[in-house]
């Protein structure tokens, strides 16, 4: 099973570092851009299975790249609930507990690394049962919890795994095992600007 993961388009806070589970903000006008721009990217291929978050920053993303009407929505992919962090960078996180990573330290009141393993693990467990390719919209800390565990490693790993927004991933197994065969591929904003105005210059025969 090959999972293709898109991390939604920009938002405010995706812009300005600060943490974002069960806040719902909405796509910025690039974000949405850079959906649509990402469906181009994918128009020629085919998917068993589109599942996305319920937040509307992913399923909003879902539906510009033009997967809306095979989507379905899952809690499975809603992002690391960061509890008293939510809304906080990095920096201002720090500020209070210094040297803090999120998948060594969880957040208070919010979710545990062992919890979230639990939960990425049961996931990709129910995934591996619909098909050869499957399409998920969602959320970068959890996306990286995914890629960890997909290639068996601890939750811990995911630190080292960057991932922006209106990026697309692949995980997929090769002949030694499971491997990442694309990672962080971002998708400019204005990508699919520039090319629907190249389409649109005329021909000039000499």
């Amino acid at each position: 099973m090959a999972l293709w993961l898109v991390r939604h388009g920009e938002t405010q806070w995706s812009l300005s570092g600060q943490h974002t589970s069960f806040t719902d903000l909405a796509l910025t006008p690039d974000g949405e851009l850079q959906a649509v721009a990402i469906g181009k990217l994918l128009a020629e291929r085919g998917f068993d299975a589109v599942l996305s978050s319920p937040r509307q920053r992913a399923a909003r993303t879902a539906q510009l790249a033009g997967f809306g009407d095979q989507m379905r929505i899952t809690e499975d992919l809603c992002e690391v609930d960061y509890g008293e962090y939510e809304g906080l960078t990095t920096h201002k996180i720090w500020e209070r507990e210094p040297g803090w990573q999120l998948f060594r330290d969880g957040s208070p009141g919010g979710e545990s690394p062992e919890t979230l393993q639990g939960r990425v693990d049961a996931f990709l467990a129910e995934v591996d049962s619909m098909g050869t390719n499957v399409l998920l919209f969602g959320h970068g800390h959890c996306f990286r919890a995914i890629a960890a565990r997909y290639l068996g490693v601890p939750i811990s790993a995911a630190t080292a795994l960057r991932l922006d927004a209106g990026s697309v991933s692949i995980l997929a197994p090769e002949r030694d095992g499971p491997s990442v065969l694309l990672w962080n591929r971002r998708v400019p904003p204005r990508a699919v600007l520039v090319a629907d105005l190249a389409m649109r210059v005329p021909h000039v025969r000499s």
